[in-house]
This record gives structure tokens, sequence and C-alpha cells, in this order.
């Protein structure tokens, strides 16, 4: 298991973390299998999506901001109900093949740290599973 630290510099945003991930696979030393990338916490998320145009993370976060507004009268009292929404529809890990000692991710994927509660500092956990 490999764990780094993220800084999240906005209340919501989509983190590039591929190269940390792509970091722990290189230093696991497996070849093939899959890396599970997990973040325990409960107003963030990760997952794989494009990398290469912004856009797309702005979009993605436009959409989850549609489907949980930060003012929908939620009963949570601490003012981030939406986060908590927004984590459990992107979800907590996400698991990636490993072949030949690196991600197999398509063409334009990258992995994200999705942060809907911050700004704040927040764990990555990448375990690498394989021979």
């Amino acid at each position: 298991m490999d764990a780094v630290l993220i800084r999240t510099s906005r209340r919501e945003e989509l983190v590039n973390v591929t190269e940390h991930v792509e970091a722990a696979v290189a230093r696991s030393g497996v070849r093939e299998g899959v890396a599970v990338v997990w973040v325990p916490h409960t107003t963030a998320g990760v997952t794989v999506n494009e990398g290469a145009d912004p856009s797309v993370a702005r979009d993605l976060l436009a959409a989850l901001s549609r489907l949980a507004p930060v003012s929908a009268g939620w009963e949570h009292r601490e003012g981030n109900s939406d986060a908590h929404v927004k984590a459990t529809l992107v979800g907590s890990s996400v698991t990636i093949p490993v072949h030949d000692g690196a991600l197999a991710l398509g063409t334009w994927q990258a992995v994200f740290l999705c942060e809907f509660d911050g700004p704040r500092q927040r764990r990555l956990v990448v375990s690498v599973l394989g021979r």
C-alpha cells in the first residue's frame, strides 16, 4: 500500500493524480495486476476520465452541481451535504489494470481526485496487486 497527501485549492475541483498512481505502481514492482486507488474521505471521490481537455473536468463538476446543489435544503447542518452526495455519486475508489508494469489507461484517460468540500489536505491510497 502506498499513500500520498494531496493539497486541494478550491471547494470543488478535479486534481489529476495520475503521476502519483503511476509512481506507486512503479514502486510496487508489479508487472501484471491491478491498481486500486482509494480516498478515505466522505466528501471526496476518485474517478477516471479525460485528462487532455480541462473543460471535461469543469463539465463534470457543473453536472454534479446540478444534481446536488449546495443549497438544496439539506438536513445535515454542516453545510456540506452536497459534497457527501457528490462523493457518493462519484465513488471512493477505482480499479485500473496494470500491464507490463504500467497503468493500462486509455489514450485520453487520467486519474482524478475529486474534491467536493475543500480546500483541504486529502489522502490518496494506492494498493497494487499482482505479480
